[in-house]
């Protein structure tokens, strides 16, 4: 892999993709739709139209670095410059000579075979892929014994860190309906928009990441897999990929690969989010360890107020709750053929945007 064979790939995408926007009237969103995200919806801009693309940050591979470029932009691939753990490797804040300011996800070392399947599919995804939901490929490193991916730096952490309250305060129920929005707008464009059908596979809070005005996009690509559009067969992978607690069981009884592993993953999420419970709690009481199985007792029982995360601290209406949870549970059934595909899950998170709305004008 070179950067001539991707920077011809990128710009053939590029062009396909404005190319699809003037058939279809759309454009970038306007700057002014992404207020900030405050206590009442009233004053909330929505999440963007589900076609909506990323707003034009960077040009896509115009960031080139080598080895030493990088490491002077990380301070040496110093700890205090670390913003976390992917599946391909660990990923710094770079901020480069001309000021702007990245990141860069440097493989491990001692894995560097083992993980150049995993640099390849992230580079070759993420080239191909422009959304707003999404995190953007800049540029990255293919040389040696030298694998970097640099991508747009989002600034404010992921979810989890902010479901665990290490980003100052809490979120409030508005915020983590459009947290959930904006991550199911961009697994819509992966399965449906992107020019061929991608499947993520290890969707998770970890892998969300969240601008400084709340708007959310999905993480590391490293274990996302090509799907088929255009037929209805199921794919077969030697490997099944993920996180567990997240991992969808049909996937890992049958090895089966299709979008629906994704839809699994964001019930999970959408229960994480509204609960603030990780997916598995090993230090909580046997009936309690697992979430969704948790969660659905408790939903069965109609404890639905018992199950929200205590420190959402705000009075949510019953109803809306209730829809968020049996969409979750929707989401992970039992079998990929009775959960919702991800552009039906969008319509249904606007509809319990809006009745959350009508809720809040009642007050």
């Amino acid at each position: 892999m070179r950067f001539g064979r991707w920077r011809k790939l990128i710009e053939v995408s590029e062009k396909r993709e404005k190319h699809r926007n003037s058939l279809s009237g759309t454009s970038p969103p306007s700057p002014s739709l992404e207020g900030l995200i405050l206590a009442s919806p009233a004053r909330v801009p929505p999440s963007p139209s589900r076609f909506s693309m990323s707003p034009k940050i960077d040009r896509i591979g115009s960031v080139h670095l080598n080895m030493n470029d990088a490491a002077r932009a990380t301070q040496n691939f110093s700890p205090s410059q670390k913003l976390g753990e992917g599946g391909f490797g660990t990923v710094y804040k770079a901020r480069l000579q001309d000021g702007q300011i990245v990141a860069i996800k440097l493989a491990k070392k001692a894995h560097y075979e083992a993980l150049r399947s995993e640099f390849e599919s992230e580079v070759e995804l993420l080239a191909t892929i422009n959304h707003r939901n999404l995190v953007k490929l800049l540029g990255f490193v293919d040389k040696g014994d030298d694998c970097l991916i640099i991508t747009e730096y989002v600034a404010n952490g992921t979810l989890r860190e902010h479901l665990d309250g290490r980003r100052g305060d809490h979120l409030d129920f508005n915020q983590r309906l459009e947290v959930s929005i904006d991550v199911a707008h961009g697994l819509t464009y992966l399965h449906l928009y992107a020019e061929k059908q991608i499947i993520h596979r290890d969707v998770k809070s970890s892998n969300i990441l969240l601008t400084e005005r709340m708007r959310a996009k999905l993480t590391d690509f490293g274990f996302a897999r090509l799907g088929n559009l255009n037929s209805d067969d199921k794919h077969a992978s030697a490997k099944v990929k993920g996180t567990m607690g997240y991992l969808d069981p049909e996937y890992m009884k049958n090895h089966h690969l299709t979008p629906k592993v994704d839809v699994y993953s964001f019930g999970v999420l959408l229960l994480e989010i509204l609960t603030g419970r990780r997916p598995l709690e090993p230090k909580r009481p046997a009936t309690e360890m697992v979430t969704v199985r948790w969660a659905f007792t408790k939903y069965s029982e109609g404890s639905i107020k018992e199950m929200v995360d205590p420190l959402m601290n705000e009075v949510v209406d019953t109803s809306v709750l209730e829809k968020m949870f049996d969409l979750a549970f929707q989401c992970v059934a039992p079998t990929g053929a009775d959960r919702p595909d991800m552009n039906l899950v969008v319509e249904h998170l606007w509809g319990i945007r809006s009745d959350y709305i009508r809720s809040r004008t009642k007050d």
